[in-house]
Parts: C-alpha cells; structure tokens; sequence
C-alpha cells in the first residue's frame, strides 16, 4: 500500500496491529505505532483501542496503560480492552481496580466487556465476588433476559469457583440454549469430577436433538485430561470415531493429550502414530504425555525423531522436556535442553526462563538456578516462587529469607504459594522463630488467610523442632478441618523424635481420612518397631493385609550418559548386575574399615542382626549408587532421586561413601536435597 502511494487510514492501522498482536510481532508493532504518532492517526479511538490489544498480546501490558491513561476520550471498548489485557497477563488486582473505576466515572459496560468482567472473576475463583459480579451484569443488562455469550461466561465462571448449583440455575434459566452453553455445563460437570452428571446431560442434549460439534468434543475430552477422567475420555474418544467427525489435528492433538495425562501412553502413543501431517502440537503433546509417565528416555528420542522430520519445536515443547528433566533428575538431558534452546535462539519468555530456574534447583544444581533467575530481567510471582521453592528443597533457609524480602523490597507482592516455599525453607533449616514470624506476616501484613497447606508448613516447622505438643495445639487450633498433610507432618515429626502416643492420635485422624493409604500404616508400624513393640507393629500388618494395601516400594534413579536407570531395593534386573554387586561389596568392605556399624534399627522387621545388616546394604539409593561408582568417571559427582525419605543407615553410610571415593554425592529425596561432600551432609543432620 505504501509503496502504491495509497493512503493509509484509520481503517488500516487497527488491521495491521490486530495482526502483530496476534503473531507477537512486538518491534514491528512498535514500527506501526510511530508510523500512526507521524501521521497524526493515533489520536482516533479506534487506533488507540487497537494499539492497546497489540501491546498487550506481545506481553507489554505497562505500555498498553501508559496508552490507555494518555487517552483524550476513552469509549467502552478501551475499558474493556484494558481489563482484558489485564485478565489476559493475569494481573486481576488490577483489572479489578479498573473495573471500580469504571463504576465511578459511570461508563456503562457493553455485553463484551462484561463477558471480560466475568472471565476475570473466574479466574480469581472467588464465590462472593462471583455473585456480586453476576447482580451487576443483570443490573447494566439491556435485555431482560441474558444473552447467551454472558450466561455462558457466567456458567464457567461459577464452575471454576466450584459451584455447579449455581451454575446449573443460570443454565436451566435460559430461554433457548445452543451448543455452546450446553458445552459449558457438560464441561463444568466433568471440570468439578460429577462425572456421572455430565454423561447424564451430554444425553440429553442429543435427546433434545443438539448435536455436538468439534469444539463440543475438544472442550470435554481437555476437561477429562485434566481431571484424569481416562474412561470417560476413552468413551469421547469412541463417539467421535462412531459419528463420522474429521479427526483433525487439534482433535487428534487433544486426544493425545488426554491419553497421555491419564498415564495411557499407549493409546497416546497409537493414536500419535496414526496421524500423517504432524504439527509442534501434536509431537508436543505426546512428549508431554512421556514427560508426565517419567518416561526420560522415550521422551529424549522422541525429541530427536521430531527434530529429525523437519518441525521446529517451539516453547511449549521445551518446557515440557524440562518439566521432565526436573521431575527424574535429569541433570545432563536438562543442560541438553537448556543449550539446545541457546543454540537455536528460542527466545525465552518467563514461563521458559522458570521452568529451567526450576530444573535446574530439582536436578541439584541451586548455583545454576540461582545465576539463571538473577539474570532475568522480567520476573514474575512465578519465578520468585520457583526460586524460593529451590532454596527450599536444599535447605537454604537464609538465603530463602533474603530473597523474600528482596521481593518484597522489589514490590512483587508475594501469594499463597510464595510463603509456602518460604515456610518449608525455614522448616527444612529449622528457624523456627522466622518461620513464626512469617506466618504472623502473612495474616497482619498481606492479609493472606493461612490455607491448610500453610498450616502443614507451621505443624512440620513446629515438629521437626520437636516441639510437638505445640504442633499439636496449632492443629486443634484450625479454623478448618486439618487434612491428611497436617496428619502426616505430626506423623513424621512423632516418629523422628519418638513419641509413640502422639503418632498413635496423628495415625487414627489419618486412617479415618484416607483408609487405603498404606503410607500412614507403615510409619506407625516403623514407630512402634522403633521401640520394639512387635506385637503392635503385627497388628498394624496385619490390618493392612486385611484392607489389601501395599507398601510403595523405595525407588531410587541416576542418570548415566543421558539414560536414566532405576533401582528397587534388592534389583538383579539391571544390565550390569554383576558389576554393580561387585562394586557394592566393595563398598561394604571399605566402610567397615572406616568403622561404620549398620544402624539396623532402620529395617523394620522382627529378623536377626545379621540380615537386618544385608537388608541395609540392598536399599535402592545403595545400588544406584554402586552403579555411578562404576559408570562415571573418578571425581564427578554422582546424583541420586530417590521416591522416599532416605533411611538414617543410608545417610550416615552416604557420608562416609563420600569421604571414601572422593565424591560429592547429591541425593534428592521426597523431602529435600542431601548434598554429601567430604563426609559431612548439607541438611546437618537435620531433616
């Protein structure tokens, strides 16, 4: 146009900024703007309405208010422009700041900007302001009866606030309901597990002769992935081959999706398979689906196939193999990753940036995640949180301190999740007295209510204090019903300093919540072996034999050469079995000569000396670690995930091990990171 010598008008601006936004194109947007300020077009509403969408689809949302409080004359549109762009960022204090201001200069909303005002208070997920939201969209209605776009935005938004009643009543209340409001009942059905409901309604709607579409069928097979709904998913997944739908790509993608969130990588894996044109998605969904199996190796070669057929692999994908490396350890694949995103310029975004500062803290290396964060020049909650969680699991409790109130001095208001990594980070350190203070902090200074989590955090910081009877006080002293993780905190800090009789009152809550968790039998049944109470520890079996649970089996993983093996106590499966039990005798050998004695306390069974000393030397986390002994070179570090609690014998003999072979030795377990160096251990004896 411009070379054409066509004027460029206030028409063909906002199209131009649409399509920036929409393709996150921000230096060309930027170039569309100064070309608007030279021709004097920024001054019209429509352009400035459009400059404002742009800005903040490319994440530049400071900009797009900047824009918005420059505005001579503002229409409804730039209001609800503005709260959409704040909606969009998730930044709902503001829109809801915005959205008061609006009631006071006294612009009336139009329906589309309502339906952002009730987006914005579903993701907030607050029942009472939903309720209030919804007597103002009826009160500025110019209709009598709703239209569908606001009863349907009014249905999800009372769903995700986790009232179906409520939902169910603006549903039944409409005059004539189409297919979209009737996929955001079904999908509010299986969102909130009423599964049965949800089947019940999706029937008759095709009684009453509405027929689903494709968006129909994306909508609920994404709401049975995310709740883990795999019969129902597989019963969508039939429908759909059944009544003769196209079997597009996002319809295949999602499937894939659903399969692989249900842990069914097999039927993710054959529905993948059988798609011809793959796009990022799809291949990104299935790696994902490997990812949340812990499928390492699958996901690894799966990344190389995609890379090998031409697609380029986009953020998503990234983070879904990062993702991966945090959960298994995988240390070396994640630095993989990490160079592979460097080397082909990926630009990372926040969410790219926190995964890798969050892979980075679980595979063990908290000076990588650390040097990555301080890098960053635009951090979120997210990041913060990422961070504080990471110097949580090392134990890091000063540093986790510190970098609280350097958020707070940076005017990142910090939430729930926040003071939970920094209520754990002070509990794993064992400061208390901070660890109060902060808890005091959060009701009197933010005017955060304590969840039930944050009460976990207080009964563990509190326990493995040994202060238990003040644990215990905390616990009858809550507002709400104490869950299974306040239980199992007191559990655990009852069995660490011996007090059978608390553990006994923590066991009889958490059995009656949870029955079929064998967890909780099988730390009482430790405790009362802990004091040879055999007897007891026979009645505890005995009932869980009766109920038919089993013991989780200990599993430890180490990753060699970008393969991660596992070990389960006793394991002959491996390749290098031989090597392996060769190895470990050794090691068996040179600890006794430093004067190890095996604390066979540990090994809860009613056995002689003799084998309770055997059952030490077999653990899981001992085999993986006789198998990086042999499988790495000397002086590198060795780094061990383990799915349980290290046992006391495992951590003193770790720390000799370490001293002996000259090795730093990092295990991560359920709780936090060890890190063995030189004979001593990171957590101080204390975790």
């Amino acid at each position: 146009m411009r070379r054409m010598d066509t004027q460029v008008d206030s028409f063909t601006i906002p199209s131009v900024l649409k399509a920036c936004g929409q393709s996150s194109l921000a230096v060309l947007g930027k170039e569309t703007h100064g070309f608007a300020l030279k021709n004097g077009l920024d001054s019209d509403v429509f352009v400035s309405n459009a400059l404002i969408q742009m800005y903040s689809e490319c994440g530049n949302v400071v900009f797009a208010r900047l824009l918005f409080d420059q505005m001579a004359d503002r229409d409804v549109v730039s209001w609800s422009t503005m709260i959409r762009s704040y909606v969009r960022n998730r930044l709902f204090r503001e829109a809801l700041e915005l959205i008061r201001e609006m009631h006071c200069v006294q612009v009336k909303p139009s329906e589309i900007s309502m339906v952002s005002m009730v987006n914005l208070f579903a993701d907030v997920a607050d029942i009472e302001m939903g309720k209030a939201m919804h007597a103002y969209v009826v009160r500025n209605s110019t209709n009598e009866k709703l239209g569908v776009s606001i009863s349907t935005a009014l249905i999800d938004m009372y769903v995700k606030c986790g009232n179906l009643a409520y939902a169910r009543r603006v549903f039944d209340g409409l005059a004539q309901k189409n297919i979209v409001s009737w996929t955001a009942m079904i999908a509010g059905y299986i969102h909130c597990r009423n599964l049965q409901e949800g089947a019940k309604l999706f029937n008759r709607m095709l009684v009453e002769r509405n027929y689903p579409n494709e968006i129909t069928m994306l909508s609920l097979v994404i709401e049975s992935g995310s709740v883990g709904a795999l019969e129902l998913g597989k019963w969508l997944h039939a429908y759909i081959l059944r009544n003769g739908f196209i079997m597009s790509l996002a319809l295949a993608t999602a499937l894939v999706d659903m399969y692989g969130k249900c842990k069914e990588i097999t039927y993710a894996r054959a529905l993948f398979d059988s798609v011809d044109n793959k796009d990022v998605m799809i291949w990104s969904a299935l790696i994902s689906a490997y990812a949340h199996a812990n499928c390492t190796n699958q996901a690894s070669d799966l990344f190389g196939q995609m890379k090998d057929s031409g697609v380029r692999p986009n953020q998503v994908t990234m983070v879904s193999l990062i993702s991966l490396c945090a959960e298994v350890g995988a240390l070396d694949l994640g630095k993989w990753v990490h160079s592979y995103i460097n080397q082909q310029r990926m630009e990372a975004d926040v969410i790219l940036r926190t995964a890798l500062v969050d892979m980075y803290a679980k595979c063990g290396d908290i000076d990588m995640a650390l040097m990555l964060f301080s890098e960053a020049s635009n951090r979120d909650s997210c990041m913060w949180n990422a961070m504080m969680t990471g110097f949580a699991m090392h134990g890091c409790g000063k540093q986790a301190l510190e970098l609280f109130e350097q958020m707070d001095r940076q005017g990142v208001e910090p939430n729930d999740i926040t003071f939970i990594g920094v209520l754990h980070a002070c509990s794993h350190a064992g400061l208390v007295a901070d660890g109060k203070w902060l808890f005091e902090k959060m009701v009197h200074v933010y005017g955060l209510a304590p969840k039930v989590e944050h009460y976990g955090c207080m009964v563990d910081l509190l326990g493995r204090a040994g202060n238990l009877d003040e644990a215990h006080k905390l616990i009858k002293s809550m507002p709400m019903q104490p869950n299974t993780i306040v239980w199992g905190a007191l559990l655990a800090a009852c069995k660490i300093h011996k007090n059978p009789n608390l553990a006994e009152v923590a066991a009889r809550e958490l059995l009656e919540l949870e029955p079929q968790n064998c967890g909780y039998n099988i730390l009482m049944s430790n405790i009362y072996a802990a004091s040879n109470r055999w007897n007891e520890v026979d009645g505890v079996r005995k009932s869980m034999k009766d109920r038919g649970t089993k013991k989780e089996p200990g599993l430890s993983s180490i990753e060699v050469n970008g393969s991660v093996h596992d070990f389960i106590m006793g394991d002959k499966a491996h390749p290098q079995t031989r090597k392996i039990y060769e190895m470990l005798a050794e090691m068996t050998k040179k600890l006794k000569e430093a004067g190890y004695t095996p604390n066979t306390s540990v090994v809860l069974q009613n056995i002689d000396e003799e084998e309770k000393e055997t059952a030490v030397n077999y653990h899981s986390e001992r085999l993986a670690m006789a198998f990086g002994l042999i499988s790495t070179a000397a002086g590198t570090p060795i780094r061990i995930v383990k799915n349980l609690r290290v046992c006391e014998d495992c951590h003193t003999a770790t720390k000799l091990l370490s001293k002996i072979y000259g090795r730093v030795m990092i295990v991560r377990d359920r709780n936090r990171f060890h890190h063995f160096r030189d004979g001593y251990c990171s957590c101080g004896d204390y975790w």
